[in-house]
C-alpha cells in the first residue's frame, strides 16, 4: 500500500472506530493559545488546573494577563509545571500580540499563513509544534500539527524513518490530505486519542488498535 493510501485509510479507520473528536479544548482563541504553550512538557490535566486558576482570578484575557507582574502570573500557572519558563514564554507571546495586532485575534487572522507562521516561530520559546497548534486551533489556518504521538505512529507503521524531522513529518500529511482546517484538526486529534490509548511510548497495544490493519 502506498504511503498516500495509508495516510488516507488510517484517517478513515480512526474516525470510524472513535467518532469525531471535537478538539482542541478551549472556550476562546486566546485560551487555546495559552493552553498550547502551557502543555509543553506536561499533561493536559495540569494545563486545565492552571487555566481554571486563571479564570478564577479573572485574568483570562491578553490585556489582563499582560498587566500582571510576571511573578504573579507564574504563580497562577504553577500547576502546569516549569511555571517561570512558561510565564516568560506567554509574556513573549503577549508582547507579539500587542505589537502585531493590538491583542486582536481577528487582526492576526488577517495575515496570510506564510507571513504569520514565521512571526510566531520568531517568538522566543515557541517552536513548530506550539506555533502550528496556535495557527490551526486558535486561528483556523490550514497547517498540520506534528507531535510525539504522530512521530511514534509514523515510525511504527513504516511511514517514516528514525531521525525524520518535523517538516518532513508534516509534509507526509499535508502533501496527501486536502488543505482543510477541519481535516487537519480532526486527524491530529484522532492520532492523540489513539496514542494515549493504544500507541503508547514503551509498548503499543496493537491487537485492538484501529490502526492494526495498517501494520506492516
Amino acid at each position: 500500500m502506498s504511503h498516500a493510501k495509508m495516510i488516507l485509510g488510517m484517517y478513515e479507520a480512526m474516525r470510524t472506530a472513535l467518532g469525531d473528536s471535537h478538539w482542541w479544548p478551549g472556550e476562546t482563541p486566546f485560551e487555546i493559545s495559552i493552553g498550547a504553550i502551557l502543555t509543553q512538557n506536561t499533561n493536559w490535566t495540569n494545563v486545565e488546573k492552571a487555566i481554571d486558576t486563571l479564570k478564577e482570578a479573572g485574568v483570562m484575557s491578553p490585556e489582563a494577563i499582560h498587566s500582571l507582574p510576571i511573578e504573579r502570573f507564574a504563580e497562577l500557572i504553577r500547576p502546569a509545571g516549569y511555571f517561570n519558563i512558561k510565564a516568560r514564554r506567554i509574556f513573549n507571546f503577549l508582547d507579539f500580540m500587542r505589537e502585531e495586532a493590538a491583542y486582536s485575534f481577528e487582526t492576526l487572522k488577517s495575515f496570510s499563513l506564510d507571513d504569520l507562521r514565521p512571526k510566531i516561530l520568531n517568538i522566543h520559546g515557541i517552536g513548530p509544534e506550539t506555533a502550528d497548534a496556535i495557527l490551526l486551533y486558535a486561528l483556523g489556518f490550514p497547517t498540520f500539527v506534528i507531535d510525539a504521538y504522530t512521530a511514534r505512529m509514523v515510525l511504527r507503521h513504516g511511514l517514516g524513518f528514525e531521525g525524520i524531522d518535523y517538516y518532513e513529518l508534516q509534509s507526509l500529511f499535508m502533501d496527501v490530505l486536502p488543505q482543510d482546517v477541519a481535516v487537519y484538526n480532526e486527524y491530529h486529534a484522532l492520532i492523540v486519542r489513539v496514542g494515549k490509548k493504544w500507541c503508547k511510548k514503551k509498548q503499543g497495544d496493537c491487537g485492538t488498535c484501529p490502526l492494526q490493519p495498517f501494520l506492516e
